[in-house]
């Protein structure tokens, strides 16, 4: 029967970091990816792009996490954003620093990311098993023994260990292998698993107005979530129109409240101000501007061509209460004022959101209150450490659910023993 010093069990970021760090100490590390190759969702996140990370400082860098931020801190101590860089660097990837501090390969190719990780991995000596995945797992003792391995045939093999790194992924883009699997060894070895749910995922309305909206691209526009009636969140950016509701970078960074909101069944809706570079009092002064400009029989669409794109101009003036067409001889000061309050407060039900076939991370995990938060091994189980998105652990988009990944991959692959466990064995000589 083989043995190994660690196994690691997924072979996306955290596992491939995990994998390389425990190898580079010389670990003897077996990962095993139950994809034909390693790293399937890195190769296509950011839209083939792969945002790696973001530059921002660590105090900025902290606010984006959504979920446990305390409990990342010391991941992120051990492996920053800054180290990340200069680990891709270090590696033979030159990266780039884009708008907003987001980091990218200087390629532009997140194809590149995953090989570079990879033949980092084997470069240190860890073994890649693909179409392999951990089945079960033995313990003895409360300690990790032995983990047995299925292959695409029907076939097992039993192999020991006394250190496992389970590293397996969300259900974010199934397609890639991440099917959950995680989660069910981890509950199978008594850990809890907090609420699994989509995060950074597009929303879905049933609004008259999105299907004629469908394809517009809004820039600079600030988005509020509101719950029964009450705000929630702000954010500014980017946001789109689809045939079932809306997505982009705001909506994106909202979801994750909503999805909560949704799956609560309370009242969740979204506020576009269309204008947020003007107050009332300016887009009141701007408009009144705009009017002796236009022709004798102008109309309210004529006057909203000046401040919107068309495709808004009608969804716009029918949530105002006034015919496009309507005259401006006969659109007064009550008329405007509808008009102005609808500019700054555009608002559309949320009634879904997308399947994790289209969300970006995967919010909810095993219960990060019974792992070490400075070794990430389990409380419950010596020798079981845990990595990336499998872990209750989201943040906003931009680079830092990657960081995180890549941040616990390496903290968990130092195999740090919690306080009280028994000392980790000397590296087998076995290969």
């Amino acid at each position: 029967m083989r043995t190994f010093d660690v196994v690691v069990t997924g072979g996306g970021p955290a596992g491939l970091m995990a994998a390389g760090t425990a190898a580079s100490a010389g670990r003897n590390v077996l990962l095993a990816e139950k994809m034909e190759k390693p790293a399937r969702k890195l190769r296509i996140t950011g839209k083939g792009r792969c945002n790696l990370t973001n530059a921002r400082d660590t105090a900025r860098f902290l606010e984006k996490i959504r979920t446990n931020r305390e409990f990342a801190r010391a991941a992120l101590r051990a492996f920053s954003n800054r180290d990340a860089m200069d680990f891709f660097e270090r590696i033979g990837l030159p990266l780039s620093v884009e708008r907003g501090d987001r980091v990218f390969p200087a390629s532009g190719k997140a194809w590149d990311v995953a090989e570079a990780l990879v033949r980092w991995v084997r470069k240190s000596g860890a073994e890649i098993r693909c179409d392999t995945r951990v089945r079960e797992i033995g313990t003895l003792h409360g300690r990790i023994a032995s983990v047995i391995l299925e292959y695409p045939n029907g076939r097992t093999q039993t192999v020991r260990t006394s250190n496992l790194i389970i590293a397996t992924g969300g259900l974010s883009y199934p397609a890639t292998g991440s099917t959950g699997d995680g989660y069910d060894l981890a509950h199978a070895l008594g850990h809890r698993i907090e609420g699994i749910r989509p995060a950074l995922v597009p929303l879905e309305t049933e609004s008259e107005y999105v299907r004629a909206l469908k394809g517009l691209h809004l820039r600079n526009v600030n988005v509020t979530l509101l719950i029964d009636g009450h705000p929630v969140g702000s954010e500014f950016g980017e946001m789109e129109f689809y045939e079932y509701g809306l997505s982009g970078p705001v909506i994106l960074r909202l979801s994750r409240e909503a999805v909560d909101a949704l799956i609560e069944e309370r009242k969740t809706e979204v506020s576009i101000d269309l204008k947020p570079a003007l107050s009332m009092e300016k887009l009141t002064a701007r408009i009144e501007r705009e009017r002796p400009g236009l022709p004798a029989k102008a109309t309210v669409a004529d006057l909203l061509r000046k401040l919107l794109p068309q495709p808004l101009i009608r969804p716009v003036s029918r949530q105002a209460g006034i015919a496009p067409d309507c005259p401006l001889s006969r659109f007064g000061y009550r008329e405007t004022e509808r008009l102005i309050r609808t500019l700054k407060d555009f608002r559309l039900p949320v009634t879904d959101y997308r399947p994790f076939t289209e969300a970006i991370v995967t919010a909810g995990g095993v219960d990060v209150s019974e792992i070490d938060p400075e070794t990430l091994e389990s409380k419950k189980i010596g020798g079981l450490y845990f990595a990336g998105e499998v872990l209750d652990l989201d943040a906003d988009t931009g680079g830092y659910n990657l960081q995180l990944a890549l941040s616990t991959g390496r903290l968990a692959g130092l195999l740090k023993k919690s306080p009280g466990a028994p000392d980790f064995p000397e590296p087998s000589s076995a290969r």
